[in-house]
């Protein structure tokens, strides 16, 4: 059964959400079951998007209202890890043409819990800008979030010219989003695709784990 905190945030219901954030990180209960009442919220937002209950408009609300919330809610989850805890450097992005972003963001929020450094591109980026940023920060993942089938060929395109640039082989490239698939993965010439965030984590712990990253990046 959901929540108030829950329902409301799917109702949004913007006030009550941040408002009961608040006092109860003030009362101090575990601030990651609020996250994750938080996050069945959007899920559920998600649904409602797909079945066209809610539209653009709606998806756009929920998203700030999520954003906000994850801002209270970050400062209670104790001290991001120091640059030598650091797992690995996550870069995230929705590409050029989509403003979808709800995914991205509880990925982003999921691997700083785990100690990944998460560069956060934002949303509607050029494919040049997502190129050069990866040339000068270097990230060991490339995470892609897509709603919208015409972002397939601008993810397409970044991967073609990091393959130009001779970084493709440097990094590794997940996409994730409701209108993915493997076919989608393969097609844009991603490493991994998935619809769920934990599965995104998993395989970024995976690999770092298995030094397979490090490997990439010409380490050991």
């Amino acid at each position: 059964m959901s929540s108030q905190l829950t329902k409301n945030l799917v109702e949004l219901e913007r006030d009550q959400v941040l408002s009961e954030i608040k006092e109860r990180l003030n009362r101090g209960e575990d601030p990651m079951k609020i996250f994750e009442e938080c996050k069945q919220g959007m899920e559920l937002v998600g649904e409602k998007f797909k079945s066209k209950e809610y539209f653009l408009a709606e998806l756009m609300l929920s998203g700030d209202l999520f954003r906000e919330a994850t801002e209270l809610i970050e400062p209670f989850l104790g001290e991001i890890k120091t640059n030598e805890d650091v797992k690995g450097k996550v870069m995230l992005v929705t590409v050029q043409g989509d403003i979808h972003d709800l995914g991205k963001n509880i990925l982003g929020m999921l691997l700083k819990l785990e100690g990944f450094e998460v560069i956060d591109l934002g949303v509607d980026v050029d494919p040049n800008i997502v190129v050069d940023k990866v040339k000068e920060l270097q990230p060991d993942f490339l995470g892609f979030s897509a709603l919208l089938t015409i972002t397939f060929d601008p993810m397409k395109k970044i991967i073609d010219k990091l393959k130009e640039a001779g970084l493709r082989d440097k990094l590794r490239i997940m996409v994730g989003g409701g209108i993915t698939t493997l076919l989608v993965k393969d097609y844009i010439g991603a490493d991994f695709q998935t619809i769920d965030a934990m599965e995104g984590v998993q395989y970024c712990l995976e690999l770092i784990k298995s030094k397979v990253v490090v490997k990439a990046r010409g380490g050991i």
